[in-house]
């Protein structure tokens, strides 16, 4: 079997199967043979950040020398990078070998009339298998949708919990107010587990206190008193913390996304629940100890690449991930913190997302140069020409509109001069199709720009 055919058997999953009860997926994972059994998991869930949450905390266990699984979603270019183990993506042969071994499970459960894992579970299985067999010191979950019902949340034992922002996305599963969102990710606190949290949003963070104080489980509350900003380019941004450790510390992380702020301090506050609270790997530190460990988490910090959010693929052009009003607010606030002109934004979403929502807004709160308008390769994409009468509904700035991403790219370029930058936005999809595409699409306009 090759990879592909592999990878089209799980794209085919959705036409077959749907999203199943968390006894399904325990079910699931008892015929796989337990994989999670005597992991030591950290469960991550939120509306946003929880993917640069989860490699920033692998980057600080790997620097302390730890053996580290992280299961994230969704895949930008290859579903691989869904399944890491000590920061890299497995192998087209491990993904196999896991793959024969969770489809066969998914076989035998229809043998006996039990339904075959979603698309997610059967990732989600790969995943739990892979590391079963690697046994890392600590295994990094996302959750994928939600966290209460999510298929991840089957792990009954996590060392600790973390939820990043919460605002509104997937309403149509999860609720229609933040209060009834921020219940569904809180759904992943256990009894005595600690929480981590975002506690920038009022609403949201009293729910996440009150499931807290039910579940026994110590939460801190991370806000945006907690750490200050130093400064920001388009390459990096610093900011500093308030801790009787690390207050003189500088953390700098690659990148222009001021939300990274809050997504590593997160990450550093899990770290030290971790190594200097719940669970003291190297010891009970001292002050000195602990500086060290900070200088070691910094480092690891600054190297991190989390692709698709705030991310130059070639120079002065960005791709980030947001795909939700709560997202691309926090873009907004970012691209517009930077000096120099009005930026080309490439915008393209998917018809299950709040897309005029967020059309309305960016075009209120950062006027472009030009707003250039085209599409995903997936059945539910909104339609270009549809996209582009919302963008002219909200502003008099140019809008463009191109179906193909190829000549969205040709013509955001047109209209960039030296020293300008072009964001594309609006879908993960349409980050991951850049990204696999960038050294065709860069090479295509750069014999453009020949011409």
């Amino acid at each position: 079997m090759k990879i592909r055919e592999a990878v089209e058997y799980i794209e085919n999953i959705p036409r077959f199967t749907k999203k199943h009860t968390l006894d399904h997926t325990r079910e699931f994972l008892k015929r796989l043979g337990s994989p999670e059994a005597g992991l030591k998991v950290i469960h991550v869930a939120g509306t946003n950040g929880k993917g640069s949450v989860c490699a920033y905390l692998q980057a600080m266990l790997l620097s302390e020398g730890k053996h580290v699984g992280m299961f994230t979603s969704p895949h930008l270019v290859s579903m691989n990078e869904r399944i890491r183990i000590d920061g890299r993506q497995i192998s087209d042969d491990d993904f196999l070998r896991v793959f024969r071994k969770v489809r066969d499970t998914a076989r035998r459960m229809g043998e006996d009339g039990i339904a075959h894992p979603s698309y997610f579970e059967f990732l989600f299985g790969m995943g739990m298998t892979a590391f079963a067999e690697s046994r890392p010191d600590y295994v990094i979950l996302e959750t994928g949708l939600g966290g209460r019902l999510d298929a991840t949340n089957a792990v009954a034992e996590p060392v600790l919990t973390v939820i990043t922002s919460i605002s509104r996305d997937h309403t149509q599963y999860l609720g229609d107010t933040v209060e009834d969102i921020a219940r569904e990710k809180a759904g992943i606190i256990k009894k005595g587990v600690p929480v981590i949290c975002d506690g920038t949003d009022e609403t949201a963070l009293q729910t996440i206190r009150e499931r807290a104080r039910q579940m026994g489980a110590k939460c801190r509350e991370i806000t945006k008193n907690a750490y200050e900003i130093r400064e920001i380019t388009d390459k990096h941004i610093a900011f500093s913390r308030v801790n009787a450790y690390d207050g003189s510390t500088t953390w700098l992380l690659k990148g222009s996304g001021l939300y990274q702020a809050m997504n590593a301090s997160l990450a550093i506050a899990a770290m030290e629940e971790l190594f200097f609270l719940r669970r003291p790997d190297f010891g009970l530190p001292q002050r000195n100890d602990a500086r060290e460990a900070f200088a070691r988490w910094r480092d690891a910090l600054a190297r991190v690449v989390w692709e698709g959010r705030m991310e130059e693929i070639t120079p002065g052009v960005f791709v980030d991930g947001a795909h939700n009003p709560g997202a691309v607010e926090a873009f907004v606030k970012s691209a517009g913190s930077l000096q120099g002109p009005p930026p080309v934004i490439v915008f393209a979403a998917v018809a299950d997302k709040e897309y005029e929502r967020m059309a309305a807004y960016l075009c209120r709160n950062l006027p472009a140069k030009a707003y250039v308008i085209t599409e995903v390769d997936d059945p539910r994409k909104v339609p270009a020409k549809e996209m582009g009468e919302i963008f002219s509904r909200y502003t008099d700035r140019e809008v463009v509109v191109c179906p193909r991403t190829e000549k969205a790219w040709e013509e955001a370029q047109k209209r960039r001069l030296p020293g300008e930058r072009i964001y594309f936005l609006g879908s993960l999809y349409l980050a991951g199709m850049i990204k696999a595409r960038r050294g065709e699409l860069r090479s295509e306009g750069e014999r453009n720009a020949e011409l």
